[in-house]
C-alpha cells in the first residue's frame, strides 16, 4: 500500500488502538462492536464501501474521550464519525455512517416492533437522538442518497453486540478499507 495512504488511515487505526478496548456500553467493546458490524456487512454480501462504514459507523465516539460520557447524551457521533471519515473516503462510505442514527429512527417509525426489539441503550439514545420521525420524516429520510445504506448499517450495528464472537481480525477489514481510501484518492487527483 502506498505510503501516502497508509499514513493518514493510521490515524484512524490509533483511535482503535487506543479506545477499541473501552466498552461499548453493551457487553463488548469498541473494536468487538466493529469487527462484529463489518463481518455482518461482509456477510450480507455489502460493497467495500458499506463493509468500512460498519468498520467505522461508530469512530465519532471515539472523538469524545470520554464513551460513557458520550453514550448519556446525543454526542452527534455519527455526523462527527462521518466528517472525520470524510477526510479519507467518498460519500458512499460516510453517508450511511452519517445516517446510521436517524436510520433508527426510522425504522422505529416504519416497523411497529422494531422499537421494542432496541437494546436498553439503544432505547434511551434514542429519546436523546430525537424520538420516532414522523411519517413525512421518514418518507424524506428514505428518499435521500445513502439513507437505505444507513438503514442496513443500523441493522447490523443493533445484531452486533454479541460478547465473544468470532470474526475475522482488524488485518482483514483494514484491506477493505486500504482499497476504499484508495479509491477517493483517485477520484480526487
Amino acid at each position: 500500500m502506498p505510503e501516502n495512504l497508509l499514513e493518514p488511515l493510521s490515524e484512524i487505526e490509533n483511535y482503535f488502538k487506543t479506545d477499541g478496548h473501552l466498552v461499548y456500553g453493551e457487553a463488548i467493546t469498541q473494536l468487538e462492536h466493529a469487527l462484529q458490524c463489518a463481518h455482518l456487512a461482509e456477510q450480507a454480501g455489502a460493497s467495500d464501501a458499506l463493509i468500512v462504514a460498519a468498520l467505522f459507523h461508530d469512530v465519532g465516539h471515539m472523538l469524545h474521550r470520554d464513551a460513557a460520557t458520550a453514550l448519556a447524551n446525543d454526542d452527534k457521533h455519527e455526523i462527527l464519525g462521518a466528517k472525520f471519515l470524510s477526510r479519507w473516503f467518498a460519500p458512499d462510505v460516510t453517508q450511511p455512517v452519517a445516517f446510521h442514527v436517524s436510520a433508527k429512527r426510522y425504522l422505529c417509525a416504519r416497523e411497529a416492533q422494531y422499537k421494542n426489539s432496541l437494546s436498553v441503550i439503544s432505547q434511551h439514545t434514542l429519546r436523546l437522538q430525537g424520538g420516532v420521525m414522523t411519517a413525512e420524516q421518514a418518507d424524506e429520510f428514505s428518499a435521500t442518497a445513502y439513507a437505505m445504506d444507513g438503514v442496513s448499517l443500523r441493522r447490523w450495528d443493533d445484531l452486533a453486540k454479541v460478547k465473544n464472537l468470532s470474526t475475522p481480525p482488524w488485518e482483514h477489514f483494514i484491506q477493505i478499507t486500504y482499497r476504499c481510501a484508495a479509491l477517493k484518492k483517485c477520484e480526487s487527483n
